[in-house]
């Protein structure tokens, strides 16, 4: 075992109860939960901008263009945002209600596939949609399907936000264990072939028109496996949460979560600095004691939370990193997407669809799964999508804090673009062909859109992995499929959110579970692990045990 660091580094420059790498929303999660308990945090950044792939910067001349996620999901069922009370330090939410759209396969056409889907929070709309468009049979199977899934979608949600150990995922799915009889196809159904199974098997059970069943597989495919693998179905079905709590955009651009953490942070004493990132962990046999940034500046502390990637953590530990973490391999993976921000004069306009209804919400521009499967096969070939499949939103059209009227910003989001391309292809030689694509590909759905666009800023896979610190482009980090997720994400050995071997490490972010996505729930349940190591109660729990005692001895 290496000697300390402590000889050759000489005196602390600060020091803290606990440090936190990186300042993506997943570390000042963590940081929070730890700084409201009464500890001394401080978040380092390497980069110049806070909140890592949350966040916003200004693009062009008064535009806010964000740099990574847009539409928040998972953050909004899971709680953070309550618990940590952000709407006090400035966050507020735009509902995406129409939170989906997907138009017509063939602009104009006046029969019954040329009806728009639009999905509602409202259910009631959205099931008259779906019977305008695809039959009174699928409406009648969607509002059955949110029935049954709208219970174990929350299992889902309760599962996400604690350590995911067999006992926590038993007290979270257990109770749907009994058959549902929900689905007319297969009365009865099976909760373990259900959550085993595809996205597409799930699909096929429950409804017969292929249009709806391509809008719903691109939503599920957002998480990044495709809607045949095993253990997708949750993915799909988290939809039926959605008619409760839409997903939502920050007012300003998706860094107001972020910027609302860093105040709630600083409302708690505690500190962010960007600029100057770890360059490694500081270390005293098999514990570490804080961490030295790049200025060379070396702050102490018993705890480090690293909320970057799994494989950056390794790198920061050096010779220093026990087994579970040197040897640590998980999937990364061929890179994920490709992302346009354009700068328009116009939202994209579908045919017959007032803007209103359809630039709310994630137009979800395909028509049928086999684009999908197309798509994610040319992937695992190392190939461009012969027939790239867009996905855009166009939040400035009920947010005008981001653009300057008479401009918009939209984002274009194509999937299952390779890092490393066949033939060594250059990403950069390649990047402004392959955005035109993409607009052209909008361009089928909303004619005059391609028109409409100003100027594009093209995050390849390369550049996500450049602007944002994303390894091979992976926004999620690791791979999503099933063999990744849960106890076994990133890998078993480290997916207690500790580092075997080396005391007061922790680890967060999209490596850890639940994965990828804007949820918040990895530096929650880091911070928790943080405090329970340190024999603290928190102060919510001690909230709710206080009134669970004053109740009990009010009914004695």
């Amino acid at each position: 075992m290496p000697g300390p660091d402590r000889a050759a580094g000489g005196a602390a420059d600060r020091r803290v109860d606990a440090v936190v790498v990186g300042a993506g929303h997943n570390g000042l999660v963590a940081a929070c939960y730890l700084a409201r308990e009464g500890l001394t945090v401080e978040v380092v950044e390497r980069d110049d901008v806070l909140g890592g792939a949350v966040s916003t910067v200004e693009r062009w001349p008064g535009v806010r263009v964000d740099r990574g996620s847009s539409a928040h999901v998972i953050v909004r069922h899971s709680g953070v945002v309550e618990e940590l009370d952000l709407a006090a330090h400035g966050l507020t939410y735009v509902d995406c209600d129409p939170w989906g759209f997907a138009p017509a396969p063939s602009p104009g056409d006046p029969g019954p596939d040329g009806l728009p889907l639009v999905f509602s929070v409202d259910l009631d709309a959205t099931c008259a949609s779906i019977a305008a468009a695809c039959g009174q049979a699928d409406a009648d199977a969607y509002r059955r399907f949110v029935g049954v899934w709208g219970p174990r979608s929350r299992a889902v949600v309760d599962s996400f936000g604690r350590r995911p150990t067999p006992l926590g995922l038993a007290r979270a799915f257990w109770p749907l264990g009994a058959p549902t009889g929900g689905n007319p196809r297969t009365p009865g159904g099976d909760l373990a072939v259900d959550f085993l199974g595809s996205g597409d098997a799930l699909l096929d059970r429950w409804f017969a028109s292929e249009r709806l069943k391509a809008a719903l597989a691109w939503f599920g495919a957002q998480s990044g496996p495709p809607m045949s693998e095993p253990g997708t179905a949750a993915m799909v079905a988290w939809v039926a949460l959605l008619h409760d709590t839409p997903p939502g955009h920050p007012v300003g651009g998706s860094g107001g979560l972020t910027a609302a953490l860093r105040a709630r942070l600083e409302s708690d004493g505690g500190r962010v600095t960007l600029g100057d990132g770890a360059a490694r962990l500081l270390v005293d046999g098999d514990r570490v004691t804080g961490v030295e940034t790049v200025s060379g500046r070396r702050i102490e502390a018993p705890v480090v939370v690293a909320a970057c990637h799994v494989l950056a953590t390794r790198d920061l530990a050096g010779d220093h990193a026990p087994p579970a973490l040197a040897d640590a391999a998980p999937p990364v993976g061929n890179g994920f997407g490709l992302v346009l921000r354009c700068l328009t004069d116009a939202v994209p306009r579908y045919p017959g669809v007032d803007p209103a209804v359809s630039a709310q919400g994630l137009q979800l521009l395909c028509t049928d799964r086999a684009q999908l499967a197309a798509a994610h096969g040319d992937w695992l070939s190392g190939r461009l999508p012969r027939e790239p499949v867009p996905l855009a939103m166009s939040f400035s059209a009920s947010d005008d804090t981001l653009a300057p009227p008479g401009r918009h910003v939209v984002t274009i989001w194509g999937q299952w673009y390779p890092y490393d391309l066949a033939g060594g292809g250059d990403w950069d030689a390649l990047a402004a062909g392959e955005a035109q694509r993409l607009v052209d590909a909008v361009e089928r759905f909303a004619p005059g859109f391609a028109a409409s666009v100003q100027d594009v800023y093209v995050q390849t896979p390369l550049l996500l992995e450049r602007e944002l610190s994303l390894l091979r482009g992976n926004v999620m980090h690791v791979e999503m499929g099933l063999a990744s997720m849960f106890a076994f994400r990133p890998t078993p050995a480290l997916s207690g959110y500790r580092v075997p071997g080396l005391a007061g490490l922790y680890l967060a972010g999209a490596s850890t579970h639940p994965g990828g996505g804007v949820s918040g729930n990895s530096g929650r349940t880091a911070a928790r692990a943080v405090l329970a190591d340190r024999g603290l109660v928190t102060r919510a729990r001690a909230r709710v045990q206080g009134a669970a005692g004053r109740l009990l001895r009010a009914v004695r």
